[in-house]
C-alpha cells in the first residue's frame, strides 16, 4: 500500500452491524411502555422532541386519565393540551391523539384487540389514514405495539446507512429503505425491534450530526474515513 493511501473498510453486513452494536450496548429493552395502547402514545408524542419530554407528558397524562383509547377520545382537548404540553407541539399532538383514539372507538368498538389484530397491510393501511400519522410513526406502532415484523426507518437510520457507505443519497423512498434492511436483517421480531433501538442509541452517542468517531463500534467499517462510498446495492 502506497504512502497516504488507506485501506477499504471490511465488507459490509447488517447483521454484522447489528452484532457489534449489540455487543456494545447490549438489549435496550424497547419500546419503554406498560400497554400497547402506550406505545401509540408514544409514538406520537416522540414526533420532533426527545424521548425525555415524552416520559414527563406520559406521566402526567397518567395522573389524570386513563391511557385507554375511549378516555382520550372524550377527554377535553385543553384537558389533553395541557398534560402533554412536556412533548411540545402539544395541541398538534393532542389533536393527532384524539383521532386515531377516535377512529379506534368508532371503527374497533374501542378494542385496541380488534384493531391490533388486523393483518400488517391491513393495519398500516388503516393507520396511514388516520390524519397526522405518517409511515415512520404507523411501523414503530405495528412493531412495538402489534409485534409485527415491519422495520420503521427514520433520519438516524438514513445518517447512519449513508455514512457507512451503503446509501448514496438520503433521498431513497422511505418504503425501498424500508424493504431493503428488512431483507438483510435476521428474520425475527426481536432483532427488528432490537436494531431499531440499537441504531437510535447509536446515533445518539456517535453518529451525530457533527460525528463523534472516536470509540464508535463501527469506525472500522464507516466510509467516511476510508475509500468513496459504495453505492446502494442488491444482495
Amino acid at each position: 500500500m502506497g504512502r497516504g493511501e488507506r485501506e477499504n473498510p471490511p465488507s459490509l453486513d447488517l447483521k454484522v452491524i447489528y452484532s457489534r452494536l449489540l455487543k456494545r450496548f447490549g438489549p435496550q429493552g424497547w419500546w419503554p411502555a406498560e400497554s400497547p395502547f402506550e406505545v401509540f402514545i408514544g409514538a406520537i408524542l416522540t414526533q420532533r422532541t426527545n424521548w425525555k419530554n415524552v416520559e414527563k407528558a406520559i406521566m402526567e397524562m397518567k395522573r389524570s386519565l386513563p391511557l385507554e383509547p375511549k378516555a382520550i377520545a372524550e377527554a377535553p382537548s385543553n384537558l389533553l393540551q395541557g398534560l402533554i404540553r412536556p412533548a411540545g407541539f402539544y395541541r398538534q399532538k393532542a389533536d393527532r391523539l384524539k383521532a386515531i383514539a377516535s377512529h379506534i372507538c368508532r371503527n374497533h368498538g374501542g378494542s385496541l384487540e380488534s384493531f391490533l389484530g388486523k393483518s400488517m397491510d391491513e393495519l398500516r393501511r388503516e393507520l396511514l389514514s388516520i390524519k397526522g400519522i405518517g409511515p415512520e410513526t404507523a411501523d414503530s406502532i405495528i412493531l412495538y405495539a402489534a409485534n409485527k415484523m415491519i422495520f420503521p426507518v427514520d433520519a438516524y437510520l438514513r445518517r447512519i446507512l449513508r455514512r457507512l457507505g451503503l446509501l448514496e443519497a438520503e433521498s431513497l423512498p422511505y418504503d425501498d429503505l424500508r424493504k431493503w434492511v428488512e431483507e438483510r436483517l435476521p428474520k425475527s421480531l426481536d432483532s427488528f425491534k432490537e436494531f431499531r433501538a440499537l441504531i437510535v442509541k447509536l446515533a445518539k452517542e456517535y453518529c451525530l450530526k457533527k460525528p463523534r468517531c472516536q470509540g464508535c463500534p463501527l469506525r472500522d467499517l464507516c466510509a467516511k474515513g476510508h475509500s468513496k462510498p459504495s453505492k446502494f446495492s442488491d444482495p
